[in-house]
């Protein structure tokens, strides 16, 4: 996690402080709860809410760990010194380092997902605008990047559209999966505390109860979480490498926006690259990167080890705030992407009408061609075209097994785009429904 890569509002959930601030709401609740079952006095469960608007001292924690060598005991410390070491007895009663721990964490990573929601809605929503504003226009489509069939733009933005869409939906169950928390003791029996505090704290959080905890809250709830993120990452980079491609010289059908003063090379002042979307394709990869650890992190000794905390200190909050940055890159690079459709068109007109191949190869079959002869006619005379430059259509209408089967008529009927557009409103109908 680096500034470079970061937006505020998703450091900010990282920061010790919001760590901090959560860790006190958790130990605050649960004296409440306990407070109201009868285990300690009102009163002290009142005094513990003086730390309520306090700024805890980061500096002094970490000296205070420096000599425990464990952080939540710090932080009581510093806690006790705040409110008073009287009013601070009752406060862990009955509760293990990782009921704050664990609790804590989902409680940030509910945040953070929220926020990746907000980034899918601006890719979503970028994307939906740019489909409608080039349903129609026509490029061709490519298959082992080679030409294919003729296709439109806005279908393109359609279908990463439909894509990121699904992501949100992954993205909603992956949040729901964390959205739990556990207040449930050393080994989860609540064998010193009551499960009503358990209760409690999650209402006030946010957070349903876990149903059954260790000393930990199950890892496979947060594998999931980042597996989700990692599908995420990789549409990110599917979209970055369809307009990076689109961008080559010899393609230039689209590009990202390059605003006054850019430079594109220290070099070659000529140089106009694609460096937002190669930006994203490098952060999608370190996204993924967090996958196979928390896979990792499922497998615990018994009741619990430490071999996940660790990674989780780090894949947490450089995972997400990555990807949040990366969600608003790649909206800014669709909102502002330059779009050439006389290029789309040039591009697809370049091999003089090899891309109605199958038309021809159907219309063949359907007079009565075998399929294997149809293929034979249609692939003699794209031939030509591919090795002596020849029109594709012109070979057609030049060739006399061909005109015995099809009128000319017909043959010049098959070379119509509006062919392959004929369904585009019911796609768009089907990815953004019928309004």
């Amino acid at each position: 996690m680096i500034p470079r890569y970061s937006r505020p509002e998703m450091v900010a959930i990282w920061s010790p402080q919001t760590k901090f601030r959560i860790w006190f709401e958790i130990e605050a609740h649960a004296c409440d709860a306990m407070a109201d079952l009868g285990v300690i006095p009102h009163e002290n469960a009142q005094a513990v809410w003086k730390a309520k608007d306090v700024e805890f001292d980061v500096e002094r924690i970490d000296a205070i760990e420096a000599v425990t060598k464990h952080d939540v005991i710090a932080f009581l410390t510093h806690l006790a010194e705040i409110v008073g070491s009287d009013a601070a007895r009752f406060v862990h009663q009955g509760m293990t380092s990782s009921d704050v721990l664990d609790t804590t964490y989902n409680v940030q990573l509910v945040r953070a997902a929220d926020l990746l929601l907000a980034g899918i809605d601006r890719v979503l929503a970028a994307l939906k605008a740019r489909a409608y504003e080039h349903k129609d226009t026509v490029r061709i489509g490519r298959s082992h990047g080679i030409h294919a069939e003729p296709t439109t733009m806005g279908l393109t933005f359609a279908r990463f559209y439909a894509e990121m869409a699904r992501n949100r939906r992954r993205l909603e169950v992956a949040r729901a999966e964390v959205a739990t928390g556990a207040i449930s003791g050393a080994v989860g029996t609540f064998a010193n505390i009551d499960p009503r505090v358990e209760e409690h704290v999650c209402a006030q959080l946010g957070l349903e109860p876990e149903p059954i905890s260790t000393q930990v809250i199950p890892r496979d709830r947060h594998a999931a979480f980042f597996a989700a993120l990692g599908v995420v990452a990789a549409s990110i980079e599917n979209i970055a490498i369809e307009i990076r491609h689109m961008q080559r010289t010899e393609v230039l059908e689209a590009e990202e926006f390059f605003s006054a003063g850019q430079k594109g090379s220290s070099a070659m002042p000529h140089k106009r690259n694609p460096v937002l979307t190669e930006n994203l394709t490098g952060l999608a990869r370190l996204v993924r990167m967090a996958v196979v650890p928390a896979l990792e992190n499922v497998a615990l000794w018994h009741e619990r080890d430490i071999s996940h905390s660790s990674v989780e200190r780090m894949i947490g909050p450089d995972t997400t705030v990555t990807l949040d940055f990366a969600l608003h890159r790649l909206a800014g690079v669709i909102e502002k992407l330059v779009v050439y459709p006389d290029n789309m068109l040039a591009n697809m007109h370049k091999f003089r009408g090899l891309v109605m191949s199958q038309r021809v190869l159907l219309a063949l079959t359907q007079a009565g061609v075998t399929r294997e002869d149809a293929y034979r006619l249609v692939q003699r005379n794209a031939m030509k075209v591919w090795e002596q430059g020849k029109d594709f259509k012109t070979e057609l209408l030049a060739d006399p097994e061909v005109t015995a089967v099809l009128k000319p008529a017909e043959i010049e009927e098959k070379f119509d785009l509006g062919y392959h557009t004929k369904h585009v409103d019911t796609i768009f109908a089907r990815v953004f429904g019928q309004g």
